[in-house]
């Protein structure tokens, strides 16, 4: 049989105004009252009862016809059944009974129930409270829907003082954690401490960790041929991957907080930062603490924070150390000095 005609014999098969949608939505619907229907008893059912008692399959009009629909879709839906691993059980409930029946065992149909200890449940609260963020948060929730319709109780918010704070706000965040995972090398544009400019790094990264409410990830850095860690809000642009996945093995005993605390502190001050209801997002992301609108950020080079406040425009104001106020002033000069001298001065 030629494509157009097996397509002209089979749409000979649908009724007339059904389509093919109604048709997989009709037969969708049948298949799970036939799994209700086999869940909510004990006993075998027959193939005739189940005619009865599940709507969908055509009825029974004594016409060999109507017989014949019958058998071939209950088969058809049948083999669906054990196709999604569904436990189709056949036997009989009596040696009198002439014909077969089918049941689902509830037990072997449903999961296990789902326990965890205090410190897993804890775990998975604070799981919660990181992935709580715009990118990542619709997982979230849907995990922890299906945890919850499993029996577990989990409380995401936690008592206070038992769950930390965690910000997962950082944009690179996201594609940082994929990478620890994966394996997969990466390169990022990197304002080291109080350097001026942004350095080009290449990270193996082995995984990220939140130390003192900030963010970092450790890893190898292929550049210095030794392992470092970056603080991710000190990271501008975008993370890109330069390798594929499984890129390259992460050591077996490795102690990133290790990496973290253990490397020379930074020669870091305070300073105070007032901002407005929105903008200001980098400002927002280097703040080690909040009080109403006003910002604190420790930070060790002020000519970049300078920058970060400048770039906010009119969302921020840099209220102290005196030395940050007179390097955005200076800083806001310069820009008005460049945009004056931009202008073309017209002939008297």
């Amino acid at each position: 049989m030629s494509p157009d005609s097996a397509a002209r014999a089979a749409a000979s098969r649908v009724r007339p105004g059904i389509s093919f949608a109604d048709m997989a939505a009709r037969r969708a619907e049948r298949l799970v009252n036939l799994v209700i229907c086999l869940l909510s008893t004990r006993q075998f059912l027959t193939a005739e009862r189940i005619r009865l008692a599940v709507p969908g399959y055509e009825e029974a009009d004594g016409s060999e016809r109507a017989d014949d629909a019958f058998k071939r879709m209950f088969e058809r839906d049948k083999a669906e059944l054990r196709d999604l691993g569904i436990p189709l059980e056949t036997g009989r409930n009596s040696a009198f009974d002439p014909d077969e029946g089918y049941r689902i065992t509830r037990r072997d149909y449903e999961l296990p129930p789902i326990e965890f200890d205090a410190g897993e449940a804890a775990a998975l609260g604070i799981a919660a409270r990181l992935w709580q963020s715009a990118t990542l948060g619709e997982q979230a929730r849907s995990a922890l829907i299906k945890l919850r319709a499993g029996g577990t109780d989990i409380d995401a918010s936690g008592a206070p003082g038992a769950v930390p704070h965690i910000d997962a706000s950082e944009p690179t965040l996201p594609v940082l954690l994929d990478a620890a995972r994966n394996a997969r090398p990466v390169t990022f544009s990197y304002f080291k401490s109080g350097a001026g400019v942004a350095e080009q790094r290449r990270l193996e990264p082995w995984g990220v960790l939140s130390w003192r409410r900030r963010w970092y990830v450790a890893g190898h850095d292929r550049d210095r041929g030794e392992a470092r860690s970056f603080r991710l809000s000190r990271i501008e642009g975008n993370v890109r991957p330069i390798g594929g996945p499984g890129s390259f093995e992460r050591p077996e005993h490795v102690d990133l907080l290790q990496l973290v605390a253990g490397r020379n502190p930074d020669q870091t001050q305070t300073a105070h930062v007032r901002v407005a209801t929105t903008g200001a997002g980098r400002l927002r992301r280097l703040a080690a603490g909040v009080d109403g609108d006003v910002l604190s950020i420790d930070y060790a080079d002020v000519t970049q924070l300078a920058g970060v406040v400048t770039a906010a425009g009119t969302s921020a104001l840099a209220l102290d150390p005196p030395e940050l106020v007179a390097a955005v002033i200076q800083r806001l000069r310069a820009i008005c000095g460049a945009a004056a001298s931009a202008v073309p001065m017209t002939q008297q």
